[in-house]
């Protein structure tokens, strides 16, 4: 199936111009750039362009992709695809869990937040603004998720989410056939390959393993949709880490169509 992207340039709502550059094909420009204000109520208008966007998308039986500077962006998403009247299994590939609250995270970070608000949990203002409705915990798998808060950790382990310790795990427990939204967060890629990040972590897979598992869930699911949370531009001074994370995303995106 075709792929059509959108490009989001923003971290929440602060600008990450240079996330846009070096892409291969056309990507369309997400048409609103809120970037003042509170930021939940700045990044509602960008979110709301991003569900509509993928909404657009199912319609025309084209496969909706997502490039943005944060997770949060991945709430429209699932969004977009339920205003079609798809439901799909959610797969979260991602160093971190993203499955904090208000009540359990140490720094209160948004960015920390949107998984556990996609299952449901927590203040779901972000969801309720773009009318996404929660998925079933048993349909999100997350991978590889190596670096948790100690409470996120005690979340997960008492949730129905699908925790995978690597994306071999993943796979096989995948269900053959199914609809499914990933998500790529890029530092899911060791730091050592990718060190441009704003949270790197150790100790993870490398590009050519997330690119061989893109491929395998390619031929085993049925891909709707797919987004992707960027590298950080400004701590990429030779330009690796950028190059890393596009190929790598390109990949699965050249798998897809």
């Amino acid at each position: 199936m075709p792929t059509k992207e959108m490009i989001t340039p923003l971290f929440l709502n602060e600008p990450r111009v240079a996330i846009g550059d070096g892409w291969r094909g056309d990507l369309t420009a997400n048409p609103v750039m809120a970037v003042t204000g509170p930021v939940q109520e700045a990044i509602a208008p960008v979110h709301d362009a991003i569900a509509q966007f993928v909404a657009e998308c199912a319609s025309q039986s084209d496969v909706a992709v997502s490039i943005a500077g944060d997770c949060c962006a991945s709430i429209p998403v699932l969004a977009g695809l339920q205003r079609s009247g798809c439901h799909p299994v959610l797969v979260w590939l991602d160093a971190h869990g993203d499955f904090n609250t208000w009540e359990t995270s140490p720094s209160g970070f948004l960015g920390g937040m949107p998984l556990a608000m996609i299952a449901g949990r927590g203040d779901m203002s972000l969801m309720e603004k773009v009318g996404a409705v929660a998925l079933p915990e048993s349909d999100i798998y997350l991978c590889d998720g190596r670096d948790l808060d100690p409470e996120e950790a005690e979340a997960l382990k008492n949730s129905k989410v699908n925790v995978c310790a690597d994306l071999d795990e993943l796979l096989r427990r995948l269900p053959a056939g199914a609809d499914v939204y990933v998500h790529f967060d890029s530092d899911i890629i060791d730091s050592g390959e990718v060190p441009a990040q704003s949270y790197p972590v150790a100790n993870g897979p490398g590009a050519r393993e997330v690119e061989a598992f893109f491929a395998g869930i390619v031929r085993k699911t049925n891909i709707v949709a797919a987004s992707m949370s960027a590298w950080n531009p400004a701590l990429d001074d030779d330009g690796q880490s950028g190059r890393i994370v596009r190929g790598c995303f390109q990949e699965l995106l050249r798998r897809i169509g």
